[in-house]
């Protein structure tokens, strides 16, 4: 079944056409990954899922009900949560009150919020720095952070956006556990663009692949990164798919 669905998805600023048509379907229960060169506009179409941005043409479906001209907090409420790529917390306050702020996007009370932070919190591995500054934590706590704050507004579907940048090695394995759980455990379908082949081969049933803001590919991820477009677009010839589809 499925969760959401872009159709002919468009994205213009001024005579630059970032998003070009670009159509596809998430189904309920799977992690669908997006790949693309930088500034291929890949985080663009996250952006206009959430309305961060208003779609130039093309309509968006969740659920099988037309979202796309609904605000960012209407779109927050339904079940569409989202991490962005920038990790920006507010440093001041604790690491609770960071995943409480994004909470109340769907709870109404203080008791409410603090209770699903702390869950979320505990998710995440970081139930025991929710009373340090959000600002003292290292970038895989900041990512992890990033997370549970999506997971707060207790959503449906996350877009998850490259939130395994700039880890270590331990970092990033404690990175594809928890986003495995969030599908796993959770029962949360996942949207994630991600740059770390390891992270995007061993965790994607299906990937979609774009360049220059237009599709060239979608499949298995064995059958993306075989794609002789892909391969020349973005992987480069010396990938080799097996490292990671057999690890």
């Amino acid at each position: 079944m499925s969760i959401l669905r872009l159709d002919n998805l468009t994205k213009n600023f001024g005579g630059l056409t970032a998003v070009d048509h670009v159509s596809f379907t998430v189904n309920e229960g799977e992690i669908f990954g997006l790949i693309g060169p930088n500034g291929s506009g890949k985080t663009t179409i996250f952006n206009l899922i959430n309305q961060y941005y208003t779609v130039s043409d093309g309509k968006i479906f969740f659920q099988d009900t037309e979202i796309t001209h609904l605000k960012t907090h209407e779109i927050a409420k339904i079940g569409i949560g989202r991490t962005f790529q920038k990790v920006r917390p507010l440093k001041r306050l604790s690491v609770e009150d960071n995943v409480m702020a994004a909470a109340f996007a769907r709870e109404s009370t203080f008791a409410g919020a603090r209770s699903v932070a702390r869950d979320v919190l505990k998710f995440c591995n970081l139930d025991k720095s929710s009373n340090l500054l959000a600002g003292s934590l290292p970038i895989g706590g900041r990512k992890r952070l990033e997370i549970a704050k999506g997971l707060a507004t207790r959503p449906k579907i996350i877009l998850l956006d490259e939130t395994a940048a700039g880890l270590n090695p331990g970092e990033l394995d404690e990175a594809i556990d928890i986003i495995k759980n969030i599908r796993g455990k959770l029962g949360i379908t996942v949207l994630i663009v991600e740059h770390i082949m390891k992270v995007i081969m061993t965790l994607s049933d299906r990937i979609h692949a774009i360049a220059h803001g237009a599709t060239i590919a979608e499949g298995t991820p064995e059958e993306v990164a075989k794609n002789p477009t892909v391969i020349e677009s973005y992987l480069g010839s010396d990938y080799n798919v097996e490292d990671y589809l057999n690890a």
